[in-house]
């Protein structure tokens, strides 16, 4: 038998996933944030690498594994992703209804100053990894299985004590061309990687006020 929580293997060499480990793990999917302040610390590229080989783990369609992470550590090209976003950021906050301007204003929306490594995460649209498999009818799939692996490394730097934000605020054409990647990659998010200035178990746009988290039951339709 397994240590209480340790998930190690049983007698037959599967793990043993025991109701303490899974309260554990419920408490990672939990306190899992979307970061926007991040502290000046650094992260050893030893973690980066080990944190980009759990996200290869994900699951993706065919086994054709198209996600590309490009980590990006010239300050010229920080620089230029910058600019993308205050400029889209811009016309967002142009395109805001009267009553959410105000609101949307005083959201900080990034943390590209201030978190010490960025990754713009990429599909290829049709790798050959995979030769096709379940994708025929579904192209659009290599781009959920590149989702997934963001996922997992979300979930992988959170129990490092790390965090992780998503800036969904730029236009992909430009940002490809910056990054110089080929053309027929799908930009799927750029994130900001870092230790957070703060922890909190409440989203940071539901403390602001912006939305609330739904349960399940809202999401759940039965036929």
């Amino acid at each position: 038998m397994s240590e209480a929580g340790t998930g190690t293997d049983g007698p037959d060499g599967v793990p043993v996933f025991d109701n303490a480990f899974r309260l554990r793990l419920l408490e990672l999917f939990r306190w899992r944030r979307d970061v926007r302040r991040f502290r000046a610390t650094p992260v050893a590229p030893e973690v980066l690498d080990g944190l980009l080989e759990v996200a290869c783990l994900a699951p993706s369609v065919g086994l054709s594994q198209p996600w590309r992470f490009v980590t990006v550590d010239s300050t010229a090209r920080r620089a230029a992703v910058r600019v993308n976003f205050e400029n889209c950021n811009a016309q967002c906050l142009a395109s805001q209804a009267p009553e959410r301007a105000a609101s949307y204003a005083r959201l900080k929306l990034a943390g590209l100053d201030e978190a010490p490594c960025h990754i713009a995460v990429f599909a290829d649209a049709d790798p050959a990894q995979g030769h096709g498999l379940g994708r025929g009818t579904m192209p659009e799939v290599t781009a959920y299985s590149a989702v997934m692996a963001v996922h997992t490394l979300w979930l992988a730097a959170r129990a490092l004590g790390l965090g992780l934000g998503w800036v969904s605020i730029l236009d992909p054409v430009s940002l490809s061309t910056v990054l110089e990647v080929p053309a027929d990659w799908t930009f799927i998010g750029y994130f900001c990687l870092g230790y957070p200035q703060d922890e909190n178990e409440t989203p940071e746009l539901e403390r602001a006020g912006w939305e609330q988290r739904r349960s399940a039951t809202a999401a759940h339709i039965r036929r």
